[in-house]
Order: structure tokens, then sequence, then C-alpha cells
């Protein structure tokens, strides 16, 4: 019996999230709905402009891993924070929802990064990501057993952007597969996918990753396309299995031949989309890591992105277990 459901492996990021107006998206040259990458310099401009503001620990692996602990799966974490008061505060606020996260400090610069998450009356958000500590995450911070002892590993796409974080996700593949375990990946941003289409595309093709989670944009980003059905019947040659957002029209699962439609759950009011594909990924991992059908691993999908939405920030506020009981998924 495997120690672990699933291992997630992403950028440890601390969220600090502020509601704004459009206006303040295109007075500060924000772009609306990306995660922009930015400097040191950058981040404490914007920081002095945000209004007041939630601090959370997000990154989007570890809102995988925060909900697939609320849905009561057991979850592992990796990913690099410093010794400095947002990495205490990740840490602590992991380890408390009950996931394994061991990964070694840095101890002095670069410090934990963070992320201003900039949130419009629509509920889209605008992510302004400072790296700092993550971009040091490398081979040495692998726990092999971890890995080996987790039925799936899955990643977040933005760690394509850190150099040596492409050298642990190949040697936790490697391992993970000798050991009969599956790597899934989640393309994480269409700007992310431009950056580095060919190398996703390699990672699918070769069977370095089985699992695959992208959203309509992502997807159609992926294989340079704008319409949805050329792109699914692209992703459907190139990987064993792909899970597809679409927003209110819910979610195609692809897998061989079998195509799988679920509907998105209904929302009175969305409040902020932070966290929306992460909780999606939380509750597709965590019904398949229990081996239940593919129809019920969306549908738990569905319910946990639809929950997050409904509330400010990236990590469930209620017992997705009982919310999955609740509605006949448990």
């Amino acid at each position: 019996m495997s120690k672990f459901d699933v291992l997630c492996i992403g950028n440890a990021i601390v969220d600090i999230i502020a509601r704004c107006d459009e206006s303040f998206l295109t007075d500060n040259t924000i772009i609306k709905g990306a995660m922009n990458l930015i400097d040191a310099e950058r981040a404490e401009l914007l920081y002095s402009r945000m209004g007041p503001a939630i601090e959370a620990s997000g990154g989007s692996a570890g809102n995988t891993a925060a909900g697939l602990a609320s849905f009561g799966s057991r979850s592992a974490y990796f990913g690099k924070v410093s010794k400095d008061q947002l990495g205490e505060i990740f840490s602590h606020d992991i380890r408390a929802l009950g996931v394994h996260f061991e990964t070694t400090p840095l101890d002095g610069a670069p410090p934990t990064a963070r992320s201003m998450i900039f949130v419009t009356p629509d509920g889209e958000r605008s992510m302004n990501t400072y790296l700092g500590a993550c971009v040091e995450l490398g081979p040495e911070d692998i726990e092999a057993d971890v890995v080996a002892e987790a039925k799936v590993t899955y990643f977040e796409g933005y760690l394509w952007d850190p150099p040596r974080a492409k050298d642990a996700i190949r040697l936790c593949a490697d391992i993970a597969h000798k050991n009969g375990r599956e790597m899934s990946m989640t393309l994480s941003d269409p700007f992310c996918v431009d950056r580095y289409r060919g190398e996703f595309l390699e990672l699918m093709r070769s069977g370095t990753i089985d699992i695959v989670f992208a959203n309509a944009e992502e997807v159609k980003s992926l294989y340079q396309t704008d319409n949805f059905e050329h792109a699914v019947a692209q992703i459907r040659k190139d990987c064993k299995l792909a899970a597809i957002t679409r927003s209110e029209h819910g979610s195609v699962l692809i897998r061989g031949e079998e195509r799988i439609d679920i509907d998105a759950i209904d929302i009175d009011e969305v409040v902020d989309t932070t966290g929306a594909g992460d909780l999606y990924a939380a509750g597709f991992l965590h019904g398949y890591a229990n081996d239940l059908p593919l129809e019920v691993c969306g549908k738990l999908g569905s319910l946990a992105a639809g929950l997050v939405i409904k509330q400010v920030g990236p990590r469930p506020q209620l017992s997705l277990k009982d919310a999955a009981a609740d509605a006949g998924l448990a």
C-alpha cells in the first residue's frame, strides 16, 4: 500500500490578495487574468500600491495539496521557502493541514516567494509573482522515498521557469515510473505554454507525463489553434489522460477514445477565481488515487473548483470531504 495518494511539487508562494478596479490594472500595466513574473523592485512597488490585503499560503501545487488534504487524501509537497517570516507562515500553514512538507529551507537570500493577486469585481484574478527562493528548488530537494510511495506525482507548469526545477522533475519522473507510479502536470497558464510549448509536448509524447490538466485557453495555446475541438483531438494523441476545464461550461476528460463531459456546479456568485484550476486538480486526483470512476473524478474536480470560487483565497475554508459526502460523491 502506498504511503501517499498524491505528491505535489510547486513554487512555494505566500499570496497577498487585494481587491481592485479595472483601472488599477491599466494604470499599473498588469495583464488581466495572467500570472506575471516580476522582480523584487516591482514587487515592492505593487505592494506599496495595494489596498487592504489578505495573506495566505498559496502557490498552484500548494493549493492542490491543501485541497487533497481537505478531501481526506494523504498528500505530500515539495517546494522551496527561505528562513524568514513568510517562509514560516507557508511551512506552518501547509503542515497544519496534514500535508507532509520537509523541504529544507534556504538560510539567507533570496527571500520566500510572494504573489500579489489583484481581484477585479468580476472575480478574475491577476497575479504578479516574485519567485524568490522558489528558483533554488533542485534535485537535492527530492525525497526519493516520498516519490516512490506516492500513487501520483503532480507538478505545476510554472516550475519550468526556474531552471534547476526541470532536473528535479525529470528525476521524480524516473523514480515514479520505476516504482510503477504515475506523473501528472498542469499547464498552468497560456503564457507559460507559450514559453515552453515544445518542452511540454515532449514531456507528454515521451511518456514522461501520464496525466495533463489544462484549461481551454491553455490547451488551445499548446496546439496554436483557436478551435477547442481541434485541440482536444490533438491532446488525445499526445497523452494517456487529459482533464480540460472550461469555466462555467464544466470540463472534458479524454482517455484514449473515451470522452466524458462534466458539468460545472451551479454558482450563485463568483467571488474570486483564484485557485479554481488548482482545486479542480485536487478533486480529480483525490478520486483518481482512490480508484474511483473517471466521471466521479471529474465531478469531484467540479465540486472543489465551484466551492473555492465562492470565497476569497485559493484554499478551501470548509471540509471538501464533507461536501463530497453531501453531494453523494464520497
